[in-house]
């Protein structure tokens, strides 16, 4: 399921439903690993006038490229040792279907050749057959590489490359969607709640301020194990700081450390004396006095003082927000 309010997402919702039904029979999907290529493959289908007719997948990364050709286009009988039967292959399972190629870039370049023969005529043949075998397949490939940079480095076909980029469609990263990373992560705390058979209310607030500011490389499959970790291993209704990996909370660290010295620079005044606390009290401390001393400079214009700070008007909206600030009526 595709869950998220970023205009990046709703953009790849919108491509996705225009495809969906239309005749086009070549679709292909980039994205770093974990952005959900596999979930908008499925929702191409899922939405398309192809829905009763098979889904098949294949990571061509998974699977080593003698064998590949075999699971693409099947075999006869006697076609090479040890096949001892026909066997179709998943193309042909999937006539008047949907293929979806998950890492594209993985298929030797003669494989390629003959998937290149397969979209242009809408037929192939078998291993061993000597008859073409005519289907009606949509092709959605995937891929977390730049293709064109593996065509100019030899290692993928040009004129394949053009067959496939008809229509592509972009995921974004997990750190590019803004707050989405906290609606999907309150949707899988939901999701792991029912599954789980337990009641979880939630994050506490220092999680979110942690999750916005991660860089999440796995993107939203890691967010997903990261709460299901959470079930899996902790006890309690609500998510804590101190339930995090380790690996998490140390980035954060030093990228929340960086965000306040360059906050604090921005003041002539020196940083407040630590107070005792956590790594995190003491943070919002420092938050607390950078945020009520740019205002007072200001004289409460919100615009003057988020220069000051280095940050937007919304970032420190948010700021005030969360830390409770109350600020002067006029």
């Amino acid at each position: 399921m595709l869950v998220g309010s970023h205009p990046s997402i709703l953009e790849v919702l919108r491509l996705v439903e225009r495809v969906a039904n239309s005749p086009i029979r070549t679709v292909l999907i980039y994205g770093e690993t974990g952005t959900g290529k596999g979930i908008v493959a499925r929702r191409l289908h899922r939405l398309s006038d192809r829905s009763s007719a098979p889904f098949v997948d294949l990571n061509c990364a998974a699977i080593p490229g003698s064998l590949l050709e075999s699971e693409l286009f099947g075999h006869e009988r006697g076609a090479f040792t040890g096949a001892t039967a026909r066997k179709k292959g998943l193309i042909e399972i999937a006539d008047r279907g949907t293929v979806f190629l998950d890492e594209i870039r993985e298929m030797d370049l003669a494989l390629q050749a003959k998937l290149l023969g397969l979209l242009d005529t809408q037929s192939f043949r078998p291993i061993g057959a000597t008859r073409q075998t005519a289907v009606d397949v949509r092709f959605i490939a995937a891929t977390n590489q730049i293709l064109l940079g593996e065509v100019k480095k030899g290692l993928f076909r040009e004129d394949l490359y053009y067959r496939l980029q008809v229509v592509a469609i972009n995921l974004p990263s997990l750190r590019e969607r803004g707050d989405d990373v906290i609606v999907l992560a309150d949707y899988f705390i939901k999701v792991f709640s029912r599954r789980y058979g337990r009641s979880v209310s939630g994050m506490e607030p220092p999680v979110r301020d942690i999750f916005r500011a991660y860089s999440w490389p796995g993107n939203v499959r890691e967010l997903e194990n990261l709460i299901e970790r959470f079930f899996v291993l902790e006890d309690g209704d609500l998510i804590k700081a101190k339930h995090l990996p380790a690996r998490i909370t140390r980035e954060v660290d030093k990228t929340v450390a960086t965000d306040v010295a360059g906050a604090a620079s921005a003041s002539s005044d020196p940083l407040p004396s630590v107070q005792p606390g956590s790594y995190w009290e003491r943070t919002e401390v420092y938050q607390r006095e950078l945020i009520l001393d740019a205002l007072q400079r200001s004289r409460y214009k919100l615009e003057r003082a988020a220069s000051s700070l280095g940050i937007t008007r919304h970032a420190l909206r948010h700021q005030i927000k969360r830390l409770g600030l109350s600020l002067p009526s006029f």
